[in-house]
């Protein structure tokens, strides 16, 4: 993992030199469609404010639990026994980010939704609840916090949410074994190079042209940045967008040449 130091001259670089955020100067005519209809859409939706509030609570709960870390580790928390808030504070995907993620689900609609790294449930929320028609497939590695967000899910009767708990090695492999296509994929959990990129081969097996690959915490290291640096040059890979803690890519044929976008957001 990238030093705090290290990691802040990389966002300053990628705010300078990015493109607008508000689609000036994007000749893309896909790119410019998710700039101004997805990027820059805000309005207050009705589950924002619940979902917020879920994280409020978790964020206010400081009662201790042991976890099992199966990824790359927390550089924030090191120990296995962990305060509720604490985990809430370094591992759930921030507001900005998880609404995005719930306006990308909402405008594409794809059907079938993966998500690696369930944490708390807050961004597993946001996503079922911008599909309800679609089947949310999530998966975490740790018993104790996996046991607090089948509870969320529960309280937010989200029928729509198929939670996998258990170490990836065995869930992932389950799960895909399950489902015909990958339409829309969240990784957010063991943030190693290998790793990242054995996920990304297994689901591309089971892609669309029109599905959606979204990679959490791409400039996070150097093997994230090298596993981002592979996953943009292969082949079959047309589009992706790079909003510096996330990285989206698309598959679509019709994207003639392959397009990389760096975007301010």
């Amino acid at each position: 993992m990238y030093s705090s130091f290290k990691l802040g001259k990389k966002f300053a670089q990628y705010y300078i030199t990015a493109a607008n955020g508000k689609g000036h100067g994007i000749h893309s005519p896909f790119v410019f469609d998710f700039v101004i209809h997805v990027l820059n859409d805000n309005k207050k939706y009705p589950c924002y404010n619940l979902i917020e509030s879920l994280r409020k609570e978790l964020l206010a709960n400081d009662k201790s639990i042991e976890v099992e870390d199966f990824g790359a580790g927390s550089a924030v928390i090191p120990f296995k026994k962990r305060k509720i808030n604490a985990i809430a504070a370094s591992s759930l995907k921030s507001k900005k980010f998880a609404q995005l993620l719930f306006r990308i689900v909402k405008y594409y609609k794809p059907e079938t939704i993966v998500e690696l790294g369930t944490s708390f449930g807050t961004t597993t929320c946001y996503l079922a609840c911008a599909n309800e028609q679609a089947k949310v497939f999530t998966l975490e590695g740790s018993k104790s916090i996996g046991e607090i967000a089948s509870a969320n899910f529960q309280k937010f009767n989200l029928p729509n949410v198929y939670f996998e708990q258990g170490d990836f090695k065995q869930s992932f492999p389950a799960v895909l074994q399950k489902i015909n296509t990958v339409n829309f994929l969240f990784i957010d959990g063991n943030h190693r190079k290998e790793a990242t990129l054995f996920y990304f081969y297994e689901c591309l097996k089971k892609s669309k042209s029109s599905s959606i690959f979204i990679f959490d915490d791409i400039h996070w290291s150097k093997g994230m940045e090298d596993a981002w640096q592979e996953i943009k040059e292969h082949s079959l890979v047309t589009l992706t967008i790079d909003l510096f803690f996330i990285g989206i890519v698309f598959f679509n044929p019709d994207f003639k040449v392959k397009q990389d976008f760096v975007i301010r957001y």
